[in-house]
């Protein structure tokens, strides 16, 4: 199964549709959103072509095929605009042989753990900053970067997630980093 994931859309309506267009490019088999979908918070700056009510437009178009969970900007009024859910703390994965704990960020990081196992991976984004690295017992910490407001002058991007392979690619489907899962 082809996994594209993605976090950080903070309702720019613009690189929502950079973001789609993407998906249909890579023919993922489905849409892994971390988080933060229709708002910008207050520490981020308004993104480009900033529309929420467009973003939810153009998401629920595509609601059979993503899976979501919560952002710490993502409330219970964004999920009755949405016609997926977005709600869960997190999403228990599996790709290959290796376990997944896909979650936001923002409760469950490195420095907060949730009950993972030797070898499993965490997946977050909320950072808005790629990231690829081993921890403890042979984990795995993945983070797609944001699509919308990236920091530290990473890009605009998202993650696709294979049983033997991890891929970090700009909007336009340039790969700048991968991994052997």
């Amino acid at each position: 199964m082809k996994l594209m994931i993605a976090s950080d859309i903070h309702g720019s309506a613009y690189y929502c549709r950079e973001l789609l267009d993407a998906f249909e490019r890579e023919q993922a088999d489905k849409l892994i959103l971390l988080g933060d979908i229709l708002y910008h918070g207050p520490r981020n700056d308004l993104p480009r072509e900033y529309a929420p009510k467009e973003v939810i437009t153009m998401l629920n178009a595509r609601g059979d095929c993503i899976l979501c969970v919560r952002g710490n900007c993502d409330t219970e009024v964004d999920q009755m605009v949405l016609e997926f859910p977005i709600l869960a703390d997190y999403a228990v994965l599996f790709i290959g042989n290796r376990m997944i704990y896909a979650t936001h960020g923002h409760r469950f990081h490195k420095a907060s753990l949730p009950p993972l196992q030797k070898g499993d991976i965490l997946l977050h984004g909320h950072t808005h900053i790629p990231a690829w690295e081993t921890f403890g017992d042979e984990n795995l910490y993945l983070n797609p970067g944001s699509v919308s407001i990236p920091k530290e002058e990473t890009a605009h991007g998202y993650m696709i997630l294979e049983a033997d392979r991890a891929e970090w690619k700009n909007l336009e489907g340039e790969v700048y980093h991968s991994i052997i899962l």
